[in-house]
């Protein structure tokens, strides 16, 4: 079983936050005790993502759940992903908390596993622009979707961008030989906007070259000019790669593709079937 990326603490704030003050229609209607059993089916194709984090929501919300796939399968539609036996008071406390972050993160892994799969067999890496507050669970899906993560934040990698360039005052070169000093184990990546500007950093001893919306031809016309110095960065795409022209990338000379994309995915959609036990 996948480990979940959410602590039962966390997921119990999600509980919480659904159910502050008891379940009013539940509790009204006196169903509370009354026994059932639900299952969570795959709407469409899917690479599903969350199912672990959604078992354990049943769990902390007292009833019993297992899952029938795990974290990175890819499933047609009606697929059983999990079911719940239980309360109809618990199974109603974690219902929809389970659906929706099951939609919400099998949508991110869905579409990590499109681009992966339009990008072939160049790697796919993530970035750190997932919405504030869902990094665990965003990394999970992205993996779950075969996708990298291209930095976890800014403590572990290098990466110049114009918006640092803006406070420097000394050549390019200074700034590299500086870096190679200070983290002498690190590669150095650096972002540029334009062809002049990536034989410049690439003159300077950039090791990893990530080029903001070229085109796949300005990708390739760059890759060419470097060559012709005998310059040979790592070429990053990054920006504007999409499912229909990852390809085009690729076969312009992109070693890695760079985006946030997947995080914008639609939800998928989770079937669920509530059913009467005795």
């Amino acid at each position: 079983m996948s480990p979940c990326a959410l602590s039962d603490q966390a997921l119990s704030r999600l509980l919480v936050e659904d159910v502050p003050f008891g379940d009013l229609t539940t509790e009204s209607l006196g169903l509370q005790s009354r026994l059932g059993r639900l299952e969570f089916h795959a709407r469409g194709a899917m690479t599903v993502c969350g199912v672990e984090e959604a078992v354990r929501l049943f769990e902390l919300a007292g009833a019993s759940a297992c899952e029938f796939v795990l974290s990175g399968a890819v499933v047609e539609d009606g697929a059983l992903l999990l079911s719940a036996e239980g309360s109809a008071a618990a199974l109603h406390r974690a219902w929809k908390t389970a659906q929706t972050l099951m939609e919400w993160a099998s949508g991110i892994a869905s579409g990590a596993t499109a681009l992966v799969r339009a990008a072939a067999p160049v790697p796919v890496a993530c970035t750190r622009k997932n919405a504030p507050g869902t990094k665990a669970l965003s990394n999970k899906a992205i993996q779950a979707g075969g996708a990298i993560m291209h930095r976890l934040g800014l403590s572990e990698t290098l990466l110049v961008f114009a918006e640092h360039r803006r406070f420097l005052d000394e050549p390019p070169s200074a700034t590299i030989a500086r870096l190679q000093t200070r983290q002498p184990e690190k590669k150095i990546v650096v972002e540029v906007a334009s062809e002049d500007e990536a034989l410049t950093w690439a003159r300077s001893g950039s090791d990893v070259l990530q080029l903001e919306k070229f085109t796949p031809a300005a990708l390739s016309a760059c890759r060419m000019r470097l060559a012709a110095e005998g310059l040979f960065p790592v070429l990053v795409a990054a920006g504007g790669v999409r499912v229909d022209n990852a390809a085009d990338y690729v076969a312009a000379g992109a070693a890695m593709i760079a985006t946030s994309a997947p995080y914008s995915a639609a939800p998928r959609d989770v079937q669920v079937q509530f059913f009467s036990v005795g």
